[in-house]
């Protein structure tokens, strides 16, 4: 086990879409409900929430639901410029990298998870917890985006079902 990198991972996926199609998909609460969380709120920096149809800007902070869990992730946009690259904190001092780039009609997503803490704790929840669900939610942006099939699993009687 010395041999795996507990600090952060990577993980790639391609999606048929439009660039701006898959970056809403991460900035807009609109858009991140319809794969990835059960309630998606941004806040500007005077803490106002954003509608739901608007992007979420670098210093925008968030408060996040997933189907099945009853915690709240709350964090912060480091950096969103507008097109192919949104980066924000996450589990803790984590930081999420999604970078996108077109290749064809599909669009690649890059997500890294970086900043991971060493200890046994983050390893096992942070380090192969996070990497499980981002699996997942990458899986479900791309079934959602390129046929419209939800994955997640929404009956609150199944709380411990794979929904990360």
């Amino acid at each position: 086990m010395n041999s795996i990198d507990w600090t952060s991972f990577t993980r790639v996926i391609a999606v048929k879409g439009s660039l701006t199609d898959i970056y809403n998909a991460w900035s807009k609460s609109s858009e991140m409900e319809r794969w990835f969380l059960s309630k998606a709120d941004f806040y500007d920096e005077a803490q106002n929430r954003l509608d739901q149809n608007v992007s979420a800007s670098s210093g925008c902070s968030y408060a996040w639901q997933w189907y099945l869990y009853d915690e709240t992730e709350k964090g912060k946009v480091l950096e969103a410029n507008g097109r192919d690259f949104f980066s924000f904190t996450f589990a803790g001092d984590c930081i999420v990298d999604v970078k996108l780039t077109v290749v064809g009609e599909r669009v690649v997503v890059n997500l890294t998870q970086k900043n991971i803490p060493t200890d046994d704790f983050s390893k096992i929840n942070i380090r192969l917890g996070c990497d499980s669900g981002w699996s997942f939610f990458l899986v479900n942006l791309k079934s959602v985006y390129e046929g419209g099939l939800d994955l997640r699993e929404k009956d609150e009687r199944q709380k411990g079902m794979v929904n990360c």
